[in-house]
């Protein structure tokens, strides 16, 4: 158990942070585009990348307690390392998806508003066109060529 052991926590932890880092900043400039501003963004993918990070180092931990028996210590080393990968690959897609998720919620929000706000212009024109209808206008004077003045 001793050096294919640390073997595979040390290639479990180095997959594992470089992913974490990859969906970190990745993620930072997907959420920019959002119309987060920076600060937004880095704290959300801060919180975002911590709780990965945890999530993947925690089943790391369960996975490296499995035994696994193939008869040679090299294989037992690569299987253990593809049930990390696979489940990398599961945590890395949920990451991503909830990314997704929060930008288009983000989107959906900046479309309300902005059809909100072009709903207040049209309806504050409407009233001034009504305004400037329901002014009453003096009649135009009409001289008759019949009038007596003449």
């Amino acid at each position: 158990m001793g050096d294919s052991y640390v073997t595979f926590l040390v290639l479990g932890i180095v997959l594992v942070v470089v992913d974490g880092q990859l969906i970190y900043h990745g993620g930072k400039g997907y959420l920019r585009r959002a119309a987060y501003d920076d600060e937004q963004a880095s704290g959300m993918m801060k919180l975002t990348a911590v709780l990965f990070h945890l999530v993947v180092l925690g089943l790391l931990a369960i996975v490296s307690t499995v035994e696994v028996n193939t008869g040679n210590a090299a294989k037992d080393l690569v299987l253990k390392l593809g049930v990390v990968l696979l489940l990398l690959a599961l945590a890395h897609g949920a990451t991503m998806a909830i990314l997704a998720r929060i930008r288009d919620r983000q989107l959906q929000q900046q479309l309300a508003d902005q059809m909100a706000e072009e709903h207040r212009i049209y309806e504050e024109r409407q009233e001034e066109r009504q305004a400037h209808i329901s002014e009453p206008r003096p009649a135009p004077k009409i001289e008759s060529p019949y009038s007596p003045n003449k």
